[in-house]
């Protein structure tokens, strides 16, 4: 059985090469982090080598050692996603070298090897040099299986070699029924969490596990109604710590700026009057108040402000005076925190 969310095009793509016969030596997934391309490749794994007549069963001892990533012929090189990108480390060329002298060996307890390499947009130069000669001279009962969120950072020649599968965001709906009925989740936190996710089931079934995840993000969109209110120099401080932020971790600082993006989006889709799309929904009260103070054209103008600050910032500029301006464009809307009862 498949476990992989809303990917119905992609699955039944594989079923059929596995059905004919026909499948690749080499694959690419593509899509956001957290939409399943991970889980997708594990599945393709046990269907490989399932030992049941409709694989995946995944009950079988074979698939069963693959989802708990204890199969001697899958390996998976997983990339550290808590690590900065400016400390993150290429995949080495040794990693790759590592990686040949397995897929030489036959298969040790399965049907076929199958490797995996999560963030392949991290393979360095080298790496990637290396791994292009084995894709252009397969190894029979070999599989690779390379994920990615960008393929435009890979080697044309490498993406030129798989077969790519782009796997897209899952409906909201989707979702949230996902987590009620396979996970027990309260039917409101289950609808909260797949708005929150924005397609990508992994976040949202990763929350359920972990409470500080929705606690993570309800702090960081109460300190930024807090900002709201604040003078000129508590802004100023706040964009000066996130100046500090984006020097250790860039990912944070734009997991921040997401986060007010959507807050805003939400706010123009109150105002717009089309209330049922939003993301925030347990914060629906907040959003009405705050838009009766609000105009259309300045929650657009400020939604326009943190989309040029993200691009500016990976441009390389200034991180403190693209966020400092962003202080100054905060629209003025009272007493901001009150209304937003923080």
């Amino acid at each position: 059985m498949w476990q992989i969310i809303g990917q119905n095009k992609a699955v039944y793509l594989l079923e059929r090469s596995l059905k004919t016969g026909s499948l690749s030596h080499a694959y690419l997934f593509v899509g956001p982090a957290h939409v399943g391309k991970m889980t997708l490749a594990l599945n393709l794994a046990q269907a490989m080598n399932c030992e049941s007549v409709e694989p995946p069963c995944g009950e079988c001892p074979s698939c069963q050692k693959i989802i708990s990533l204890k199969h001697a012929d899958v390996q998976v090189m997983v990339m550290n996603e808590e690590t900065s990108e400016e400390n993150r480390t290429k995949i080495s060329v040794s990693q790759i070298e590592d990686m040949q002298r397995s897929a030489n060996l036959p298969p040790f307890e399965g049907k076929r090897k199958v490797f995996i390499v999560d963030g392949a947009e991290w393979l360095s130069v080298g790496a990637a040099n290396r791994l292009l000669k084995t894709l252009e001279e397969p190894v029979g009962n070999v599989v690779f299986i390379l994920l990615t969120a960008d393929d435009k950072l890979l080697l044309p020649t490498i993406v030129s070699r798989c077969q790519r599968l782009e796997l897209f965001p899952v409906s909201p709906k989707e979702i949230e029924d996902t987590l009620k009925t396979k996970w027990s989740v309260e039917a409101e936190k289950a609808k909260l969490l797949a708005r929150l996710s924005h397609g990508c089931p992994g976040w949202a079934i990763s929350a359920t596990r972990e409470e500080s995840l929705l606690l993570q993000h309800t702090e960081a969109l109460d300190k930024w109604l807090d900002i709201g209110s604040a003078d000129a120099e508590e802004r100023f401080a706040y964009a000066t710590q996130l100046a500090n932020q984006f020097s250790q971790n860039r990912g944070l600082v734009y997991q921040r700026l997401n986060l007010w993006l959507d807050w805003w989006r939400d706010l123009l889709l109150v105002k717009a009057g089309s209330a049922d799309s939003i993301t925030n929904i347990d914060r629906i009260d907040i959003l009405n108040d705050l838009a009766q103070g609000l105009s259309l054209a300045q929650i657009r103008a400020f939604i326009q402000s943190i989309r040029a600050v993200s691009e500016h910032l990976r441009q390389n500029a200034s991180p403190r005076l693209a966020l400092e301006v962003l202080m100054l464009d905060i629209p003025e809307v009272g007493k901001y925190s009150e209304v937003a009862g923080v």
